[in-house]
């Protein structure tokens, strides 16, 4: 008689494993299986784990906007583009009622959107684009162009919301700041200590624990880059005059508020301060190898009449000596990118510059550009679905790289409540208001299905062979 052989339990170190290489929404569905589970999954020790795993397999994040409505998707960041021509997005959540002026402001994970209407008031609202949860924040007055940039301190592992309060006015407290702590959600005051300084001109980025974007002063034909730092709350101030001749007039119709404008940097300024600006600038702040960095482009003039993509690059090397080094290049030759319009979606850690289509079509193309290769590669984005896919539901794609999930950002205890239990109230009616677009996932062919399981079984082993 045969006798049944026993299954030797699996290591739990070998399960903690495989659990670290989940997407944090399983990891946050397996913790409900037990108590045992649920502390292992939730210990400091499995946390640091998972952030180590996912540093190690970014991911693109794409937020959508159509007519107020936010769709989010993320897809898989190719380490080597050449290896993967093709990726497939997940959908995520879906928020409604946006109202802000400017886009949204994202760091380490989160969204900050300035107005957003939930469910039937308008206010502050940072949310996490993957999980659907959010916190509104206290209700802000503010002039109505003011923008607001979110950051992230790495050390005291804070979130905190920078916010113009009143622009043009040196009698009130320029800022407002937010910390999104345990405690009550309040603003506090900060007068920014620069008489020359205007109002914001970009949107923000975050880099190492440190806010920068640039803004305009007072001062003829002058703008500076404005860091804050999001432990001390302390501003400083780095020259921005190398912008000033590189900001394209020709974006735009003339406008009779301009009249007696002398230079671009002036027009630029006058067009922001109107009711609707034109669109005269291009230039995207980025994090360039953990350094601030600045990216413009433009379409030459070219005597052989063949239409080339030429990149501008600024770096900031020294920060105490506010020293820039500037770079230009001229992409290879590329019939998609030199025919649509595009975005800096950003700067990869190993330096590849990426830039994504401006508008979701079918097929969608994001472009890796190697300024040291001088290569260009593309990589076909799938998934995004046939009715946003449709010419007449096009949304606009907002673009981040390095998107890394972070369970600590995850379970984020402020973020209490979900966008899938919110009902918008129609206030004309006052009736629940339906969402006036619903994703619909695109069917996956059996090639496509095929590459994503290849691509879901390669080993931490053949990623860093990629890599090199």
């Amino acid at each position: 008689m045969k006798r049944r052989s026993i299954m030797k339990p699996i290591p739990t170190d070998l399960i903690t494993e495989v659990f670290s290489r989940l997407p944090a929404k399983s990891v946050a569905r397996f913790r409900t299986l037990s108590k045992q589970w649920a502390l292992k999954l939730r210990s400091p020790d499995f946390t640091e784990l998972f952030l180590r795993r996912s540093s190690n397999r970014p991911r693109f994040l794409f937020a959508v906007e159509r007519s107020g409505e936010w769709l989010f998707f993320s897809s898989p960041q190719p380490q080597n583009p050449s290896s993967s021509p093709v990726v497939a997005v997940d959908y995520h959540t879906k928020f409604s009622g946006d109202v802000s002026r400017y886009i949204c402001s994202y760091d380490s994970g989160l969204i900050y959107f300035p107005d957003m209407w939930i469910p039937n008031v308008a206010s502050p609202v940072i949310c996490n684009p993957i999980s659907g949860m959010y916190v509104s924040l206290p209700d802000l007055e503010r002039y109505r162009k003011a923008r607001g940039f979110l950051g992230f301190d790495p050390i005291e592992k804070q979130f905190k919301v920078l916010s113009e309060a009143y622009v043009f006015c040196s009698l009130r407290d320029h800022h407002q700041i937010l910390t999104l702590g345990s405690g009550e959600l309040s603003w506090r005051s900060n007068t920014i200590q620069c008489t020359d300084y205007d109002r914001s001109l970009s949107e923000g980025i975050c880099i190492n624990g440190v806010v920068y974007y640039l803004a305009a002063t007072c001062r003829e034909s002058s703008c500076v880059i404005v860091s804050f730092d999001v432990r001390s709350e302390e501003f400083k101030f780095i020259d921005a005059d190398c912008f000033s001749e590189h900001f394209d007039e020709s974006r735009g119709r003339p406008n009779s508020n301009l009249e007696g404008v002398s230079n671009v940097l002036e027009m630029f300024i006058a067009t922001v301060r109107m009711d609707r600006p034109t669109n005269t600038i291009k230039l995207n702040l980025v994090n360039y190898k953990g350094k601030l960095g600045a990216i413009d482009w433009k379409f030459p003039n070219n005597a052989d009449g063949k239409r080339t993509l030429e990149l501008r690059l600024w770096v900031l090397e020294d920060v105490e000596k506010q020293e820039w080094l500037k770079n230009i290049y001229t992409l290879p030759e590329n019939e998609v990118l030199e025919s649509c319009d595009f975005s800096v979606a950003g700067v990869t850690a190993s330096g590849d510059i990426v830039l994504a289509m401006k508008h979701i079509c079918n097929p969608f193309y994001v472009f890796y550009f190697n300024p040291e290769r001088n290569t260009l590669q593309s990589v076909e984005i799938q998934g995004f679905g046939a009715n946003l896919e449709a010419p007449e539901n096009r949304g606009t794609v907002y673009a981040f790289v390095d998107h890394v999930e972070d369970l600590s950002v995850y379970d984020a205890k402020q973020l209490k409540s979900s966008v899938s239990n919110v009902k918008h109230i129609c206030s004309c009616c006052n009736k629940e208001a339906h969402p006036t677009f619903q994703y619909e996932k695109a069917k996956t062919t059996e090639t496509q299905e095929t590459e994503e399981t290849v691509g879901k079984l390669k080993t931490e082993e053949e990623e860093d062979k990629e890599k090199e």
